[in-house]
């Protein structure tokens, strides 16, 4: 066998995967280098970082938010009553009874007057039938003001009436979603005006618990509550939100002022301090009005400083891109 015939083959095979692999290998290195992980725009916090100098130019006021705690409560929608309307329903209750009464009355008499032979059988009969048909009205006519405005104005409306009248209260009605059932009687809300949505800046007022309301509202089916706000004029038939206050455990949390809160993109946000120069932009709901700002349910807010005073600049600051991030614009 000749040596060099199987020695040439050999090598050139050699030749051929030492090639082979040193190309493999750049490639891995190439790739390697290509599918590198790159850190995503969306991964980066939002923001807004302003040095001391910008702070103070835009008159920045820094506070940490008081923790607090919130009771549980249910959020319904209402309308405020026309003290008109309900001053004419009891008209309408208080006449039906006043006729109901007196045909009570004349056929009282009448029976005497014909037990002594001072009254026809006729004249009996008719008062009979008067104070029968009258009775009738008169239940027919409590049977359907309980229905619209419950027991308690059927008991004293007159009196309820006059306070509306002469603007020492307001009655509000408030009606839950459908197929919602409160498990407790409320025994006091908080509302707010509004037409259809709540503002930064709505103060809520109190209201304590007056009456509910026998069976479900024809339009919206849900179960149904009036409510007194004393000592303040409110305008007939105004939308209002009301925050039924429910037994339960409380909620802890934060107040943030109104002051500090933003409408964005139809959500609230405040600005929280993360740094000495580091402002993030967070969200907050609107479900918890209170006087003069929000309750937030997050017990964390109350370990850093909220933008109080300066939140709209901080918010044109973001939006620029940067125009306010040096103490002189750029």
């Amino acid at each position: 066998m000749n040596p060099q015939k199987i020695s040439l083959p050999v090598l050139a095979l050699a030749i051929s995967l030492a090639i082979f692999t040193g190309c493999s290998k750049s490639g891995d290195a190439d790739d390697s280098a290509g599918t590198a992980p790159v850190k995503s725009e969306s991964e980066t916090p939002a923001g807004v970082t302003l040095d001391a100098a910008t702070q103070m130019r835009l008159g920045l006021q820094l506070a940490m938010p008081a923790a607090t705690q919130w009771q549980p409560e249910s959020k319904a929608y209402g309308v405020v009553m026309d003290p008109a309307v309900l001053a004419t329903a009891v008209v309408e209750l208080a006449s039906a009874r006043v006729t109901a009464d007196a045909s009570d009355k004349e056929y009282r008499r009448q029976e005497t007057l014909a037990a002594q032979n001072n009254s026809s059988a006729r004249a009996l009969e008719s008062a009979q039938a008067s104070a029968t048909h009258d009775d009738l009205a008169w239940t027919a006519e409590l049977a359907r003001f309980k229905a619209d405005w419950g027991s308690a104005l059927a008991e004293n409306g007159a009196e309820i009436t006059s306070q509306l009248a002469s603007n020492q209260a307001a009655l509000v009605r408030i009606d839950l979603p459908a197929g919602e059932n409160l498990p407790a009687t409320p025994s006091s809300a908080s509302l707010v005006l509004s037409a259809g949505k709540i503002n930064p800046g709505d103060n809520p007022f109190d209201a304590v618990f007056f009456d509910a309301i026998n069976g479900v509202d024809l339009q919206t089916q849900g179960q149904s509550f009036f409510f007194l706000v004393k000592n303040r004029t409110l305008p007939p038939n105004a939308a209002v939100i009301g925050f039924l206050k429910m037994p339960g455990e409380p909620v802890n949390g934060v107040t943030v002022p109104a002051a500090a809160v933003l409408r964005y993109e139809g959500r609230g946000w405040i600005y929280t301090q993360t740094g000495t120069n580091q402002f993030l932009r967070e969200g907050i709901p609107f479900d918890y009005p209170v006087e003069n700002g929000w309750f937030v349910p997050d017990a964390s807010l109350a370990t850093n400083n909220i933008i109080i005073v300066g939140a709209q600049t901080v918010l044109s600051a973001e939006l620029s891109g940067g125009s306010f991030n040096t103490g002189e614009r750029d």
